[in-house]
């Protein structure tokens, strides 16, 4: 009796944690950062290696910080909406340009458009780790002092947009005024 109670036990202690798991948004990892200080960067620019692109460049404005790169296929598929974002919005995106080779990222916004104020170029990725970058495409609400709104893991699109982003964005603004 007792070899089949302990099997039991188990299915009813993890049956709970499958239910939650199976619920959840897979774009909705949690972020450390969250209400917390942007981490500070500096890296070159994608377009201009002699320019240096960071955190002092977005500092006092609500900012977007989207991660990106040409190997990335929700990247693609997020491009077209950030190209209307930045054509219709007043928030600044900056691009964080990861783990990509700069000649195929130049070409990229070259032929698809450039929804970016400027974008760092993070070879190497270190600068993404210091972000808690699971893979691209994410894009990091940032308030105009420095703070962590929001993370979204996964293509952005007007659905996101508008569910996830725009409520934090007006409350931001409703606290300032």
């Amino acid at each position: 009796m007792s070899r089949y109670l302990a099997p039991l036990i188990m299915i009813v202690i993890m049956f709970p944690i499958f239910i939650i798991g199976l619920s959840r948004d897979p774009s909705e990892v949690p972020s450390p950062l969250l209400n917390k200080q942007a981490p500070k960067f500096e890296l070159p620019s994608l377009k201009d290696p002699a320019r240096m692109v960071g955190s002092a460049d977005y500092a006092g404005q609500m900012t977007l910080i989207n991660v990106w790169a040409t190997w990335c296929v929700g990247c693609r598929q997020e491009h077209d909406y950030l190209l209307k974002l930045a054509s219709e919005m007043d928030i600044p995106i900056y691009g964080l340009n990861w783990r990509d080779h700069r000649g195929d990222a130049l070409a990229w916004l070259r032929d698809l458009g450039d929804p970016y104020v400027a974008s760092a170029f993070d070879e190497d990725g270190r600068i993404g780790i210091d972000w808690g970058v699971y893979g691209a495409p994410e894009t990091f609400l940032i308030s105009s002092n420095g703070i962590v709104l929001y993370k979204h893991i996964s293509p952005l699109s007007e659905a996101v947009w508008v569910r996830k982003f725009l409520p934090i964005i007006r409350a931001m603004k409703e606290d300032i005024e």
